[in-house]
Parts: C-alpha cells; structure tokens; sequence
C-alpha cells in the first residue's frame, strides 16, 4: 500500500453489512410519577430520542420496555427505529408506579426468546429510571452488557439508581453527565 491506498484489489478487505453481527438496542423506561419531578422524563425524552435517531442511522433494531403503573408493557419488540418511536416518545408521559423489577425479570426472558430466533444478534440494555423503587430483592440481571441512566433531578436526591448499577453489574451514567449528541 501506498500511504495507505490499496495498489491492488486484494488489499481491499470486502465486509458487507450482512457479515457484521446484527445489533439490538434494548431500552427499559422508567415513566412513573416521580420522573415527572423537575423535569426529569422530559430531559430522558430528549436525550432517548437522539438516541433512537442514532439507532436508525446505524440500523440497530430497538425494544423498549414500560416500566410505570401496575406491570411492565412492550411498546416496541426489535424494530428498526423510525417515525412510529419517534411519536410514541413525543407523547409519552408519567404516572404509576414503578414495576422495575418485573421490568427487569421480562427482559431477561424476551432476550433468552429472541436469542433462539436471532442467535447472532448483540444485544445491550438503557435501564432509564430514577431509582424510586422500595427494594432490590428478586432483582433479575440480564444477561447483555448494561447502563443505568440516572434521570433523578433535584436538590434532594436518594441516589438509589446507582445502588441499582452496583448490583447488575452496570455502567452508571446520570442525565447531567451524558455528553450532548
């Protein structure tokens, strides 16, 4: 090679799309009442929709998980990202409880399930809560590399989210300390 120009075709490395593993960008949101507190959903709102932008541009399929209310709900299960998560997102709000733990146990079997029908596909988690939950006990680990993004705003915070983080053996992030897209 010359300066890093190929002289011949066989200096060439051909990787098509279809040889690179297939990527899954799993998303478990935490909308219950208190991430309404100082803004909190809406600020996750926007970072999760640079996001979701990202995950098209790079045609990473998506799931989102609700985690708010009484039981955790699929809005999305492995779709490309696109117009139609783009106006879930936009009017989306918060109120409920927080069925995280549950949220947590779904996930680790829709993955075990789509592991068999997409064996090759890498999967990771955004756990986006604020960490409100009463207790740890029966918390289930996913088995894919996961983040915890702390959307917990205010004066008073409790800090549970990075206690969450510790236990799944997660990457802690917090909203204020998420780099601008």
């Amino acid at each position: 090679m010359l300066q890093g120009r190929p002289q011949h075709a066989r200096d060439l490395i051909r990787q098509p799309r279809s040889r690179r593993p297939a990527q899954l960008w799993l998303v478990i949101l935490d909308h219950s009442a208190s991430t309404r507190r100082h803004g909190a959903l809406a600020q996750a709102k926007g970072l999760l929709a640079d996001w979701f932008e990202q995950a098209y541009r790079q045609r990473v399929r998506v799931a989102v998980l609700q985690a708010a209310g009484t039981r955790p709900e699929w809005s999305f299960q492995g779709q490309r990202s696109g117009q139609a998560l783009q106006a879930w997102l936009e009017q989306l709000g918060a109120g409920g409880g927080t069925p995280l733990l549950a949220g947590l146990a779904e996930v680790e079997m829709w993955l075990q399930s789509r592991r068999r029908r997409h064996p090759g596909e890498e999967a990771q988690l955004l756990l986006v809560t604020d960490g409100r939950l009463r207790d740890l006990e029966g918390l289930t680990i996913p088995a894919c590399p996961t983040q915890v993004l702390d959307i917990e705003l205010g004066p008073l915070r409790l800090g549970r989210a990075t206690e969450l983080a510790r236990r799944l053996g997660a990457q802690y992030l917090h909203l204020e300390e998420v780099p601008e897209v």
